[in-house]
């Protein structure tokens, strides 16, 4: 299964006593496969470095950027320009899309619009909702 961590889901993830933390423990343990762009990465280091601290953001970042189940898309072709609300979240549906994922993984409103789209079909799920075989 490979997904897309929206930023707002890795934040939630990452912290050792989340009840999320099930999640980036079966990314570190190559259980799962997630899809990142430059442009998102940036995004999480500079959003982990104002929530947590720097080297915080330094490690989770260097320990992503190294996994091999961590697959870097460059989306320059998939500009769909589908988040009216926020553009800056398109980064992650071309992501998505360019890389073929299974899940758009987010608890970003601006996101719902996407599920009322026959095309493209994008997929996405709430923290809350996520499921792993």
């Amino acid at each position: 299964m490979r997904l897309v961590l929206d930023t707002n889901c890795l934040l939630s993830i990452v912290p050792k006593k989340s009840p999320y933390r099930w999640i980036f423990d079966l990314v570190i343990g190559q259980k799962l496969e997630v899809a990142i762009s430059t442009e998102i990465l940036l995004e999480y280091e500079e959003q982990l470095s104002h929530f947590y601290s720097t080297t915080y953001s330094e490690n989770i970042i260097c320990a992503l950027v190294s996994l091999p189940n961590v697959v870097e898309v460059n989306p320059i072709h998939f500009n769909w320009r589908l988040i009216e609300g926020d553009p800056d979240d398109d980064k992650f549906v071309d992501t998505y899309i360019a890389s073929r994922s299974d899940i758009l993984l987010t608890n970003d409103r601006h996101f719902n619009k996407l599920q009322s789209l026959q095309f493209p079909k994008v997929v996405c799920v709430k923290l809350t909702e996520f499921r792993f075989p």
